[in-house]
């Protein structure tokens, strides 16, 4: 940039984001990420438009306000590995607050860059027991979803003495909502259907979806799937499962194990390209491992013409429900009205700038109100039940609590079940959160 140029106080034009150069060498250079952070971390000092987001942000302000010299060379490198612990990679602060995001000549990509920092300290340390095993979730899923051990596990998580005891061993808070494994997976519930050839293809859509139950799905929350697969056939649209699927990887992505995620990428991406050559869309029912396909993957591996196919055919329900709307394919034989609904919308979701269509397509059902709720629950899959993070991850999903019982609704949702249990798990009530498309499918009478 010429010195005569202005220099530009945040951006107007829509964010783009760059690849993440893995491969390279001095992305694993420690002194260079270092002097990387302390530029990123001085630009936010400066800015603090992002300070009511996850506690990374009033963390590092607070350091540097309570340091010997109120900037960032005040504080030590401790703080940023801080930082970096409380960052889950919800990727809001990119795409909701800061104002000097690419194409911005300051070029910060704040979760990336954390990412980064996580990678490098994983490479150099490894991870602890706990941590790899909440992001082992194919290995716990198949272990905890064996008859028997399924009942023994959800049982033995039920109890006070069983929670203390994972609390010891594992780190695991003893007040953090745990998901229920089932014996019968959605793959199980879902095995053996007939692939039907008729579809109608509209607005982007092919009409006709593989499902990729994702590793939650498929074994904490099964009736998810099944509900998918009633509204939508309901709709005309046929739905088969995936040949086969493992993780998508986020998890190890979170945890900084990024050759974890190359592998799961390695294992998913050839079956689900396959599946659209075949034409098929691709439908996955939680939002972060549908924004794993969309964007994080192709950032990753921006080479794979594969994986490039695979993000251009992923697509969240209620966004492939809103398609078919448009072009008129959409069921309204609505059989029952769902009152007042709260709705928390995860940021996985918000960050695939799709818009509200969750929101929009319940709407369309009479005498229904559907509030938005566009905070977030703080849960992120692993940091909400960690001993260490578990009280602050309650104290950011408080306003979304607050807000749903202010509202006093006849349901609540979110289309991250993981988000929805940590809000109905504060709100200290007996208030279950349904997902939306059991909702929807509520609605149609099914």
């Amino acid at each position: 940039m010429s010195l005569d140029t202005p220099r530009r106080e945040g951006s107007l034009e829509a964010p783009t984001r760059h690849p993440v150069a893995w491969k390279s060498p001095e992305f694993w250079d420690e002194e260079k990420l270092f002097g990387e952070m302390e530029r990123v971390f001085d630009i936010c000092h400066g800015c603090r438009r992002c300070f009511s987001l996850c506690n990374s942000f009033p963390l590092l302000f607070d350091a540097i306000d309570e340091s010997d010299t109120g900037e960032v060379d005040g504080i030590g490198h401790e703080v940023y590995w801080q930082v970096v612990d409380h960052c889950y990679l919800c990727d809001m602060c990119y795409m909701s607050k800061c104002p000097y995001v690419p194409p911005h000549e300051w070029n910060i990509d704040f979760p990336h860059l954390m990412l980064r920092a996580k990678a490098v300290r994983f490479k150099k340390e490894g991870a602890s027991r706990r941590d790899r095993i909440l992001t082992s979730t194919d290995a716990v899923g198949k272990l905890a979803g064996i008859p028997v051990v399924a009942e023994v596990v959800n049982a033995v998580n039920a109890t006070s003495g069983g929670r203390k005891l994972l609390e010891s061993v594992l780190g695991v808070h003893r007040d953090a909502p745990l998901p229920k494994y089932h014996s019968r997976s959605m793959r199980s519930r879902l095995k053996g259907r007939a692939e039907n050839p008729q579809a109608t293809p509209v607005e982007g859509t092919k009409g006709r979806v593989a499902l990729f139950a994702t590793c939650y799905g498929n074994r904490n929350v099964p009736e998810v799937g099944e509900d998918l697969v009633k509204v939508f056939e309901h709709n005309g649209i046929p739905v088969k499962l995936v040949e086969k699927e493992q993780c998508c990887g986020m998890p190890k992505m979170e945890l900084g194990d990024l050759e974890a995620v190359q592998r799961s990428m390695e294992a998913n991406i050839p079956v689900l390209a396959r599946a659209v050559d075949d034409g098929w869309d691709i439908v996955a029912p939680v939002p972060s491992c549908a924004l794993m396909f969309k964007q994080e993957l192709p950032l990753l591996f921006p080479e794979r013409e594969d994986v490039k196919k695979v993000a251009a055919a992923m697509f969240d329900p209620f966004e492939y429900l809103a398609l078919r709307h448009k072009g008129g394919k959409l069921k309204t034989d609505f059989a029952q009205p769902l009152g007042k609904v709260s709705y928390q919308v995860p940021c996985h979701l918000r960050v695939q700038n799709i818009g509200l269509k969750t929101r929009d397509i319940l709407s369309l059902v009479p005498d229904t109100k559907v509030e938005a709720i566009e905070r977030c629950s703080g849960h992120d899959g692993t940091y909400a039940v960690k001993k260490e993070f578990h009280d602050t991850s309650v104290k950011i999903a408080r306003p979304v609590v607050n807000k749903v019982k202010g509202a006093a609704p006849d349901h609540f949702v979110s289309d991250c079940p993981m988000a929805g249990d940590q809000i109905a798990h504060g709100m200290k009530d007996g208030t279950t959160a349904k997902h939306p498309m059991t909702l929807l499918k509520m609605a149609y009478g099914l």
